[in-house]
């Protein structure tokens, strides 16, 4: 990513007098060995929407090799990275995410996680990339439907692959993304710079990684903004729009953001875990127990149309939300 002169930095979004709050102590951790995890799930996704993940059974050496084959990418000259693709919707981007105006201090990789992609900028290292991103990539699908099937576990449904086997079909429709936020060359009079405007994540479950740099912030319910501690031997687990609506407003997508660091730069890894395009996202009856559905039903792929057609910050699910009676 090249560094942007002064004048080119008007083009971002920045924090209005934003002081940053100190690390929470209040994020949920949940231990995947321990037999309360269920229950610890389901909490943190009624609470807040977001929770850290800790023995979670991804090896640690996998994750520290695709890091560093990441960091070794986004150092390249940009036109060696442009080699890989625009991101059309899959492929390099830096600065706009998106077609529809947003932009942030970050470069990034989205990659569809069923198809094959031109790593030949890597030479004949493309190879060893690859198969590090395969093998990072099963891992965090493996833990994704194990949190799924604790949750389902947690909410008393019978059948416990109900959420995860929308992601272990051949159709899912998961994403995996890069982002990479270089060091900010420059904080506007104590304010900080976005890196990642607010938004909700469109599908079902986000796992995400990243190294030691705080950036991270996430949205409570009473209206405030709370720091993320980085964690970089953790995972962090969101809630999307999709599973928010599958438990009919039981569990709340959350919105977050990403600060820019004036010190360091900041690498996270995300697989966003999604049914098959032809999926129909409604509440699941087992859940229902005479309540009325508070959502209309639709398609996954009419939801991630409406995702692209969308800001970053828009209220996309307000397009299917029922009115119901007091």
């Amino acid at each position: 990513m090249v560094l942007l002169s002064k004048a080119t930095t008007e083009q971002y979004s920045y924090i209005k007098n934003y002081m940053p709050t100190a690390f929470s102590s209040t994020i949920p951790v949940v231990d995947l060995s321990k037999p309360d995890a269920k229950t610890l799930i389901v909490k943190a996704c009624e609470e807040f929407g977001f929770f850290k993940v800790i023995n979670h059974g991804v090896p640690m050496e996998t994750i520290s090799q695709l890091e560093s084959e990441a960091f070794k990418f986004f150092s390249m000259p940009l036109n060696e990275k442009e080699k890989v693709g625009p991101p059309k919707p899959y492929g390099y981007g830096s600065k706009k995410i998106g077609h529809n105006g947003d932009v942030g201090w970050v470069e990034y990789l989205l990659l569809n996680t069923n198809q094959e992609h031109n790593f030949s900028v890597y030479g004949k290292n493309a190879e060893k990339f690859r198969c590090l991103l395969n093998s990072y990539m099963s891992s965090v699908r493996k833990m994704a439907c194990e949190i799924l099937e604790l949750m389902a576990e947690g909410l008393k449904i019978q059948q416990k692959n109900v959420f995860s086997k929308l992601l272990m079909d051949k159709e899912s429709d998961s994403v995996f993304r890069v982002n990479h936020y270089p060091a900010c060359p420059e904080l506007v009079n104590g304010q900080n710079m976005i890196g990642f405007g607010e938004h909700t994540d469109p599908q079902i479950i986000s796992l995400l990684r990243s190294n030691n740099t705080s950036g991270l912030q996430i949205f409570l319910r009473d209206g405030n903004w709370i720091s993320v501690p980085p964690d970089h031997k953790s995972f962090f687990i969101n809630v999307g729009d999709s599973l928010q609506v599958m438990t009919n407003g039981r569990f709340r997508s959350v919105k977050h953001r990403v600060l820019t660091n004036g010190f360091k730069s900041r690498l996270s890894m995300i697989y966003f875990g999604g049914p098959p395009l032809s999926e129909k996202i409604v509440p699941l009856s087992s859940l229902m127990k005479g309540k009325e559905s508070l959502y209309k039903e639709f398609t996954w792929f009419e939801y991630k149309n409406l995702t692209y057609a969308s800001r970053l910050a828009d209220n996309r699910l307000g397009h299917f939300e029922r009115i119901v009676a007091s």
